[in-house]
C-alpha cells in the first residue's frame, strides 16, 4: 500500500508513530505537508499538485488536519475523495467534528446522549438559555476551541452572563452546556478505529481544574469500557463520518454523555496509558479498507433519473406493521431496503424474513415517486407549554 500522511507536524509523536507503524508493515509511506498541495481543476479529471509538481499515485491518505487549516485541509481531502483515493476520515466528517455546534446538532438527531446544550446570539436570550440547560453552574465553550482552550466553567448566572457578553463583543460564538457535576474533572477518551474501540483511557484533571485534558496537566489511566460506552463511541464516530476518531465522554449518572468527537486524536497519551499499539491498529484498518474509497451517493445518483435514497418511517397505522420485509410490497414497487433502524440499533441489508414493527425506519433506494407516496405526513411539533400560576378569582 502506498500511503500519504497529511500532516504539518513531521516530528510530532503521532505522525512519527503512524509513519513507523506503516514502514514496519512493509508499506510505502510519505508524510506530506498539507499546505504544500495545490488543487488542480484545469484538466479533464480532478488532480492535485504537490510543491508545484503533479502528485504521484497513492492508494490511501490519512489526514491529520490541524484546527488552524481546517478549510484548506478539508478541501485537499475532498480532492483526494474525488480522485477515488481512500481516506478513513472524510472531508465532511472532519468539518463536522471541528465545529462543536454542527457536531452537537448531528449527534442529537441520532439520540446520542450529550450534556444539555443550547446556542443563542441575542443577549436577551442568554438567561432563558441557561435556565433551559438546568441553570448555573454552566460550561461555556467556544465553537472551535481545542485541547480545553475556550472552555470556561461559570459558577453563577451573573458570571455566565458576563462571560458570554464579553465573548460576544469580540465576535466569538459560544455554546452553553449543562455542567455534569458527577463527572467533574474526569472524562473518558475512546479511540475508535472502524467499528470498534481499540483503546480507552480515563483522564483526570489536576487539582481544582475541571478540564481533564492532558495538555492542561491532567493524568491518564487505562480503562475497560462498559459495552454501552463502547457502542456510543463507535456510533458517534460513524455518524460524524469518521473511521478514526477520539471520542470524549463524561460518565453521567444515566450513562455516557458525548462531549466531542476528534478527527485527529493524539496518540501519545493513550498509547502511554494503555501500552497498546494504536498506530498499528490504524494502519492495519486502512490497509484492509483501501479498496473501498468513499462514495458520495448524492453524486452517483444523479445518473439515475427518477431514483434516489429516502427514509421511510413505519408508524402505528402503516399496513406494513407485523409483515415480513419480503411481504411488504417494496420489491414490487422497485424499492430496496438498505438498512433497518430499530431504536438505536441498525440492521444493514435486512433480509426478507425481518418482521417490521411500528417506529422502524427503513433507508431505501428506489423510485422516488413510489417512495414519496409511502412517506407519512410530517408530525406537528408539540409546543412546550409552561404552566402559569392560576389567577385569583375576584367576586363581581
Amino acid at each position: 500500500m502506498k500511503l500519504a500522511i497529511l500532516s504539518r507536524a513531521l516530528r510530532s509523536y503521532s505522525t512519527q508513530r503512524l509513519r513507523t507503524a506503516a514502514l514496519d508493515r512493509g508499506h510505502d509511506v510519505k508524510v506530506l505537508n498539507t499546505l504544500r498541495f495545490g488543487i488542480d481543476l484545469s484538466g479533464d479529471e480532478p488532480d492535485l499538485q504537490f510543491r508545484g509538481k503533479r502528485l504521484s499515485t497513492y492508494d490511501a491518505i490519512l489526514p491529520r488536519i490541524g484546527n488552524s487549516i481546517t478549510y484548506f485541509g478539508t478541501a485537499v481531502v475532498r480532492q483526494f475523495e474525488q480522485m477515488d483515493v481512500y481516506t478513513p476520515n472524510t472531508s465532511y466528517g472532519i468539518s463536522n467534528s471541528r465545529d462543536k455546534l454542527r457536531a452537537t446538532q448531528i449527534l442529537s438527531r441520532h439520540q446520542i446522549g450529550m450534556p444539555a446544550t443550547t446556542f443563542v446570539r441575542d443577549r436577551a436570550d442568554v438567561i432563558p438559555a441557561i435556565e433551559r440547560v438546568g441553570g448555573a453552574p454552566v460550561v461555556i465553550k467556544l465553537l472551535e476551541g481545542t485541547q480545553g482552550i475556550g472552555v470556561i466553567l461559570a459558577p453563577e448566572l451573573k458570571v455566565a452572563e458576563a462571560i458570554i457578553e464579553t465573548l460576544s463583543s469580540t465576535k466569538q460564538q459560544v455554546l452553553i452546556q449543562r455542567f455534569v457535576k458527577e463527572s467533574k474533572g474526569r472524562d473518558i477518551r475512546a479511540l475508535v478505529v472502524g467499528d470498534r474501540v481499540v483503546a480507552a483511557m480515563r483522564r483526570v484533571a489536576k487539582g481544582d481544574e475541571f478540564r481533564s485534558n492532558v495538555h492542561r496537566g491532567g493524568s491518564v489511566e487505562p480503562v475497560t469500557l462498559d459495552p454501552e460506552f463502547e457502542r456510543v463511541a463507535v456510533r458517534s464516530a460513524q455518524i460524524m463520518g469518521l473511521r478514526v476518531a477520539g471520542v470524549d465522554m463524561l460518565e453521567g449518572n444515566d450513562g455516557p454523555l458525548v462531549m466531542e468527537v476528534n478527527s485527529s486524536p493524539g496518540l501519545e497519551g493513550i498509547e502511554t496509558a494503555t501500552g497498546l499499539d494504536v498506530a498499528g491498529s490504524i494502519i492495519d484498518y486502512i490497509d484492509n479498507q483501501v479498496a473501498f474509497p468513499e462514495i458520495d451517493v448524492r453524486q452517483r445518483l444523479t445518473v439515475s433519473t427518477g431514483y434516489g435514497v429516502a427514509e421511510i418511517a413505519i408508524n402505528d397505522a402503516s399496513e406494513m406493521v407485523g409483515k415480513k420485509l419480503g411481504e411488504s410490497g417494496l420489491r414490487e414497487r422497485d424499492i430496496t431496503a438498505l438498512t433497518l433502524q430499530r431504536g438505536t440499533g441498525v440492521i444493514p441489508n435486512p433480509n426478507a424474513s425481518h418482521v417490521l414493527e411500528a417506529n422502524d425506519r427503513l433507508l431505501c433506494f428506489g423510485k422516488l415517486e413510489e417512495m414519496r407516496s409511502m412517506i407519512p405526513s410530517r408530525r406537528k411539533r408539540r409546543s412546550r407549554v409552561r404552566k402559569l400560576p392560576a389567577e385569583p378569582i375576584h367576586d363581581a
